[in-house]
């Protein structure tokens, strides 16, 4: 059984919490059945008293009543536009949060009171939430993902002072040392001139060219083909100069220390180096960050290079030469700021 309040006029069903009636917006309360029809069309309302049917006469003189008298309530405004309950189909009208004839709550009623935007909740505004076609996801050192960068412009500069994606404490960094930007609807990265470079992570074996500079762990090393043995010759007085023996090699790595300098120069016995933390052609067994059997450089058919990570922990990282398509996935190094791609 439904509860609510009948209206005295039109016999509409309204909920008991409503005040005016759904269908014909008259006053709503709690009295006898009749009494608000009766009152309203009775010429003689007010006077009766007890149980006498008879009017009493009117004065021949009328007094006016007074101006300080109580006002009668002003009749409710009509409903403009009713609403249809989705449970039971009845006709709702407008401001009402619950049905009158099957008591539902209505859809809109939590948006009416949640304001003009739909959501009680305050979104919190800032430049990371807005949506991009790709970011760049900076990497922590115990391997966690830190925050993130969304490439949602055309051009986005990274460097120590210049440009929207800036790390000011790294002083490997070129004010201005890359550019991750769009073409054709891909993205891309290109080194802007920078001291040290931009580098990615290869995923397949490489072909590279001579001179090439590549990372193993916090080894940078230059692949250079060695040039072809010739004959020493004497100096002037007809000695010649003694040193190590020289044994053939079609390829050398040679190491870049800090500063640029020039370390240690190998020069591979076969057409294969390995490289690694222990037991390879090249160890570097006090770099934390080497693998055991890190990565190899060959010689390849007509005498190209080429370099393989050998599924190594840390990745082998090759430094671009102008700008590279990125995808999703890639690992870019900057300076000492290792980032990862993510495409939308």
């Amino acid at each position: 059984m439904t509860l609510g309040l009948v209206c005295d006029e039109c016999d509409t069903l309204s909920v008991l919490s409503a005040t005016t009636c759904s269908g014909c917006g008259a006053t709503l309360g709690i009295v006898p059945r009749g009494s608000a029809r009766s009152s309203a069309s009775d010429p003689n309302r007010g006077m009766r008293s007890g149980g006498t049917s008879s009017p009493k006469t009117a004065p021949a003189n009328p007094t006016p009543p007074s101006i300080s008298a109580t006002p009668a309530p002003a009749a409710a405004p009509a409903p403009t536009s009713a609403r249809v309950c989705s449970s039971c189909g009845a006709s709702v009208a407008p401001g009402h949060k619950f049905c009158g004839e099957c008591g539902a709550r209505m859809p809109d009623a939590a948006a009416s009171a949640a304001g003009p935007s739909g959501s009680g909740r305050t979104q919190y505004f800032g430049a990371m939430q807005t949506p991009g076609r790709a970011k760049l996801i900076l990497i922590k050192g115990d391997g966690m993902d830190g925050v993130s960068f969304h490439l949602v412009g055309t051009e986005h500069f990274a460097g120590r002072s210049e440009g929207a994606i800036l790390f000011p404490e790294d002083r490997l960094l070129s004010p201005r040392h890359a550019n991750f930007f769009y073409r054709d609807g891909q993205l891309y990265v290109r080194d802007e001139g920078s001291q040290n470079g931009v580098y990615i992570r290869i995923r397949t074996p490489i072909v590279v060219d001579p001179g090439a500079y590549f990372l193993v762990g916090e080894q940078l090393l230059r692949i250079e083909p060695c040039p072809p043995d010739t004959m020493p010759l004497p100096d002037s007085e007809g000695t010649y100069f003694y040193g190590s023996p020289k044994r053939p090699a079609r390829v050398q790595l040679v190491q870049i220390l800090t500063g640029g300098e020039v370390g240690m120069i190998y020069r591979a016995r076969t057409d294969t180096l390995t490289i690694g933390r222990e037991g390879n052609d090249i160890n570097f067994p006090n770099d934390p960050f080497v693998s055991g059997r890190h990565a190899t450089v060959s010689v390849i058919e007509g005498g190209r290079l080429q370099i393989t990570d050998l599924g190594s922990r840390n990745g082998t990282f090759l430094r671009i030469r102008g700008q590279t398509l990125l995808q999703h996935g890639d690992y870019v190094f900057l300076g000492q700021q290792l980032l990862r791609v993510e495409i939308v």
